[in-house]
């Protein structure tokens, strides 16, 4: 028997832009607790794309996580002894929460700088719909074109 679903948490809006995908991606950026440090990166981050693209700051940076979000997915799907990967729609909070988590990780993989130059390079390359984090949407969705045979299997 299953228990009930988690509820799911309200975030607050961050304090400058009043936006909760911000929060979200400072919370992403936190290590160790260290709020304060994780703030001062992504503002920094969004200041710095800002200045690069020319538009409004919260604009700029919603685009760029727009243009990583996927829209959708494989799953596994066990059919009689096989395995398949059936492709799915992605609901918009986990496509969100995808797209924060491979902007930061593909922020981290780069190597030599602060943080905060890697971060706001890794959101202007998204952007600018190059990148790694776009190039890894670009990967998930050729993984579900891949496997639109196997569609029928959702249930």
């Amino acid at each position: 028997m299953r228990r009930r679903r988690a509820e799911k948490r309200v975030v607050a809006p961050d304090p400058i832009f009043g936006d909760v995908l911000v929060t979200k991606l400072v919370n992403k950026i936190m290590q160790s607790g260290r709020k304060a440090k994780a703030e001062s990166i992504v503002y920094g981050a969004i200041d710095v794309l800002k200045q690069k693209t020319g538009e409004e700051a919260i604009v700029a940076f919603r685009k760029a996580i727009e243009n990583v979000k996927p829209l959708i997915e494989v799953r596994p799907r066990r059919i009689g002894g096989a395995t398949y990967q059936v492709p799915f729609e992605v609901p918009e909070e986990k496509s969100v929460a995808l797209a924060l988590r491979w902007v930061v990780n593909s922020a981290r993989s780069r190597h030599g700088k602060p943080m905060i130059e890697k971060l706001s390079q890794e959101l202007l390359d998204a952007y600018n719909n190059t990148g790694s984090a776009v190039k890894k949407r670009d990967d998930v969705h050729k993984m579900a074109e891949a496997n639109k045979a196997f569609a029928h299997y959702k249930w």
